[in-house]
């Protein structure tokens, strides 16, 4: 990867004659700003609605920059979530300016030829990163005004930060997480491609089963939804989990460096990013010798009826913590049954009992949307005190994670996890399951797996 100039040579801008040489000759490529249909768009609707919800407020919102790896070189860029929700625009380190409903876009103009940024530096110069569309132009894409970057002056006093400023205004974090929560027609359209192309990913990754087996391993399979998230979106929205064996359990195992192994559990927890920036999350619980054992479709199927359960409480209406509570009852009941509670139901399922909760740390979902976890800063109340309304999404995911050394269960059920993860969309009368191309239930599990001899 190239640092720039060699060393003990002047800079290439004070050479004149260089300088003037590499202005010359260049045609003029296209450079028509490359934009998910219909966000500019659904950008102006949300921005009228944040209008309403903070009338007469100016808000000023960065897009962000990549952050730094080492040096010189950095990460991949994600724009902002609210950045985009509220511009349609995902240029790195631009700044907007809202009022009113209207919004001015504050962009680094791009280097051409003939300005010395164009192979001076490494972030805009079309030399190092292709062409780029004239400010004139991302305005007439985008539908709003846009000006330079340099041109941006501080925020009026008065006017709430967002986005990627140092110390953005809780008050308006809350109010934009807020109205994120329920997605219009366009969020839901982008979200059902999302989970669309994922589980597309998911077929993809059990063909590689063969390869993983013979020694490949989790990385293989992780790399082969990677690869696939990148080509038919962004990226995985988020670090994908490919949990083999013992590895099953571990709820966040992203290290993904472990074998595959005939007749362990596989759990792959993945999720595309669309262009468009929203992301799936799904997860699914395959047998990787395309059979459950006995004792893997004990568990599974313990996980199954609480999924169901879950599913069931996702309606309009209700409040949004039912399907957790759902869910959890038949986990407790379950391992009630088999012997592994040290107390009751009731006093497990109690505020002060919670004992379950050892094999299923986590919560049961959550909202979806832009980020994989979304509308984070949304109040306790708006969240989880909150009913649940139509245009919502959100994720359905018991499991249950008997981790290899815990030895407060048999030796049969060490090393079993097993995690179902559905995305939802809370319609005016229920609930659509936007990942239900994918079977929850362990024969269909099976056929999916079975469909790659290994």
């Amino acid at each position: 990867m190239s640092d720039g100039r060699p060393p003990n040579l002047p800079k290439l801008s004070e050479i004149p004659a260089f300088t003037e040489y590499i202005a010359q000759g260049w045609d003029n490529p296209a450079r028509t700003p490359d934009l998910v249909p219909g966000a500019p768009e659904a950008a102006a609707a949300h921005r009228a609605r944040l209008a309403a919800a903070l009338p007469g407020v100016t808000v000023v919102v960065a897009a962000g920059r990549a952050p730094v790896r080492s040096n010189d070189t950095a990460y991949d860029f994600r724009v902002d979530s609210d950045f985009f929700w509220l511009t349609g625009c995902a240029a790195e380190q631009a700044v907007a300016v809202i009022a009113g409903g209207e919004a001015t876009l504050y962009l680094p103009p791009p280097a051409r030829p003939g300005d010395s940024g164009f192979f001076a530096d490494a972030v805009h110069g079309e030399l190092w990163v292709g062409p780029s569309p004239s400010l004139a132009e991302r305005s007439a894409a985008l539908g709003v005004e846009v000006r330079p970057l340099p041109d941006f002056a501080a925020p009026p006093g008065g006017a709430l930060l967002a986005g990627a400023f140092p110390d953005p205004s809780e008050e308006l974090g809350r109010t934009l997480a807020e109205l994120r929560m329920i997605k219009d027609e366009w969020e839901v359209a982008q979200l059902r491609a999302a989970v669309d192309r994922t589980v597309e990913g998911f077929a993809a990754v059990l063909a590689e089963l063969p390869a993983a087996v013979a020694g490949a391993g989790e990385r293989w399979l992780q790399g082969t939804f990677d690869r696939y998230a990148r080509t038919h979106g962004n990226g995985p929205g988020y670090a994908s989990i490919v949990g083999s064996g013992p590895h099953a359990p571990i709820l966040h195992w992203t290290r993904c460096d472990g074998p595959v192994r005939p007749g362990d559990l596989l759990l792959l927890d993945l999720g595309v990013e669309a262009r468009s920036h929203y992301t799936a999350d799904v997860t699914r619980t395959f047998p990787v010798s395309g059979s459950f054992s006995p004792f893997q479709r004990q568990v599974h199927d313990l996980v199954e009826r609480a999924h169901r359960a879950g599913l069931a409480a996702v309606a309009p209406g209700r409040a949004f913590t039912g399907f957790h509570h759902a869910a959890m009852e038949v986990i407790a009941h379950g391992l009630h049954d088999w012997g592994l509670l040290p107390v009751s139901v009731d006093e497990a399922l109690s505020e002060h009992g919670q004992h379950h909760r050892r094999y299923l740390i986590c919560g049961i979902g959550h909202h979806l949307g832009l980020d994989v976890h979304d509308c984070a800063r949304s109040s306790p109340e708006a969240y989880h005190g909150a009913r649940m309304a139509p245009g919502m999404a959100l994720t359905v995911e018991p499991g249950l994670y008997f981790h290899a050394h815990d030895r407060t269960v048999p030796p049969e059920l060490r090393g079993i996890g097993v995690r179902i993860e559905d995305d939802l969309l809370v319609t005016a009368d229920g609930a659509e399951i936007l990942s239900a191309a994918l079977p929850i239930d362990a024969a269909g599990l099976e056929k999916w797996a079975q469909a790659v001899p290994v």
